[in-house]
């Protein structure tokens, strides 16, 4: 009777703490309003910002917004007394500064677009030598009585000679032989003639410029390496893949073209190579650039299990301005999980001030160079400010702002808590028990099935975190048409739906850094294959 006496008069108190716990915590997400979410995004999603491209002004731009609004909430700079954690990139791009052909310039992307990694030179001809398919066999070959080396060289980069029944000159029969299938041998073959430079042409070059124009030219990312770093360019020839346009405008010197080429062979059954009177002046060539475009940090410190760490993360950077003046916005990607960090610091921030602050230390990241390659996140799980080892979860926000494809005609409140249970048995009952409390929306784990072809879980930045046993939580709205295209602006953003994906994030951050026990790591991480 004692016991029964003493639990009685228990429960009330238990009940009174939980009910205490709760409107503290709604009272600090409550913080995290539609309006403040808009302020932040019509900003970084602005002209001025550029598209937050890496190695960019409006990068830098960025980062030095997110740093200030860090420093007015409180948060303590995390790197030294900086808020900035460098990331040592390298910028490979294939430049090319002129291009004349019988003295007309041409303009890279636009007119044509080159594949190579040669040395950055000069390139000069007054004769250009034409191989027709470029095929060489036994039977027929586009090189006899040509040296090719040191010249430039047009080749059709496709098809085969063919008869006028229609059957191939290089198997007999109406099958096509590898000289079509397969994508690189006549290159190949030309290439072991060492000419200068390949002019490639093709139906379908101008298909590709028009699709992807200026993107050509973006070059590639990686994180520079700690040992010296060794130039590799190569001495084969640069491959300047032309239209069948700009193919004929050369062949014209013999009064032919790419058609009455086909039509001469087919006749003939006879290759038809041949010298063209053609000027050629080019400069270009592979680049390299150092960048040290910064992952952002700021931190809570926790109270007793402070050496115990959350990461609240999103990537700042998107695709920036292209060298032909395109602009994408980003607001979605992701200038909708910048803003996410930012508020969901500021609710922690507010209580931190009030003397609520977490117990665990949290860190909010915002990442560079995700686009280039999760480069970012990848140079911070190698560069960790915080043990990794004490690390206790990553909440990371990339692209909460917008309806998906799959859900617009359907239930709009929902969002794709992706790989929750990857790895803690703990972590996705955290995640849907704060959502039952408090937003109430449906989570979505399409995304989890293995056999998921879009392999969203390896796509953003919280899978560097995962790889070394990090439980994490991905969240993510879901793909739409405006997604890396110029049209993903701020109009566009649900941002009632956003508000209500940052809360979810700050009552699960809530719990986890707040619990007794930090999250058990307890499950086989799944395999990277196919990332």
């Amino acid at each position: 009777m004692k016991k029964f006496f003493f639990v009685s008069l228990l429960i009330p108190t238990l009940f009174s703490c939980s009910v205490n716990q709760h409107t503290l915590q709604k009272k600090y997400a409550d913080l995290l309003t539609e309006e403040s979410a808009k302020s932040h995004l019509t900003i970084l999603a602005s002209k001025e910002f550029a598209g937050r491209g890496t190695g960019q002004e409006g990068g830098k731009k960025t980062v030095e917004y997110i740093a200030k609004v860090f420093q007015e909430l409180g948060l303590k700079p995390a790197v030294n007394g900086s808020y900035y954690q460098p990331v040592n990139l390298v910028k490979s791009s294939y430049v090319v500064e002129q291009f004349n052909l019988n003295n007309q310039t041409l303009v890279n992307a636009k007119d044509f677009y080159v594949t190579g990694s040669n040395a950055f030179r000069n390139f000069n001809a007054s004769e250009i030598v034409f191989v027709g398919y470029g095929i060489n066999t036994p039977s027929y070959s586009d090189y006899a009585g040509q040296n090719l080396a040191g010249k430039v060289v047009l080749v059709i980069n496709e098809g085969e000679p063919m008869d006028a029944s229609g059957n191939s000159l290089i198997t007999g029969t109406s099958t096509l032989s590898d000289w079509s299938t397969s994508r690189s041998k006549r290159l190949q073959e030309v290439m072991k003639q060492n000419p200068a430079l390949i002019l490639s042409a093709n139906s379908q070059a101008a298909e590709m410029i028009k699709r992807f124009g200026s993107r050509m030219t973006s070059g590639s990312y990686r994180l520079k390496s700690t040992d010296k770093e060794t130039t590799n360019n190569s001495t084969a020839a640069p491959v300047v893949n032309i239209t069948e346009a700009t193919a004929n405008q050369i062949l014209a010197a013999n009064n032919t073209s790419i058609s009455k080429f086909k039509q001469t062979v087919s006749s003939t059954k006879k290759p038809n190579s041949s010298v063209l009177k053609a000027s050629l002046n080019a400069s270009m060539g592979s680049k390299k650039e150092d960048l040290f475009d910064p992952n952002v940090l700021g931190v809570i410190e926790g109270t007793d299990l402070k050496d115990e760490v959350l990461i609240i993360s999103g990537h700042y950077d998107h695709d920036g301005v292209l060298p032909d003046g395109t602009f994408f916005p980003g607001a979605d990607d992701n200038g909708s999980g910048t803003v996410g960090v930012m508020e969901v610091a500021k609710a922690f921030a507010a209580a931190k001030k009030a003397g609520k602050g977490p117990r665990r230390t949290i860190l909010f990241m915002a990442f560079a160079a995700e686009e280039k390659g999760l480069l970012g996140s990848d140079f911070y799980s190698q560069n960790p400010v915080y043990p990794l080892a004490n690390t206790v979860a990553c909440l990371n926000m990339d692209m909460i702002g917008r309806i998906d494809n799959k859900h617009l005609e359907g239930n709009h409140n929902y969002i794709h808590a992706i790989g929750s249970e990857m790895l803690s048995s703990e972590l996705k009952a955290i995640n849907e028990k704060a959502n039952q409390d408090f937003t109430q929306m449906e989570l979505d784990y399409m995304y989890d099935d293995p056999k998921d072809p879009m392999r969203i879980y390896y796509r953003s930045d919280q899978y560097n975190l995962a790889k070394h046993n990090i439980p994490v939580i991905f969240y993510f709205s879901g793909l739409h048409p405006d997604y890396h295209t110029p049209n993903d602006t701020v109009d566009k953003i649900n941002f009632p739906m956003m508000a209500k994906r940052e809360k979810l994030v700050f009552h699960t951050a809530w719990e986890i850094a707040n619990r007794d026990k930090k999250l058990v790591v307890d499950k086989t991480p799944p395999p990277a294959s196919g990332r």
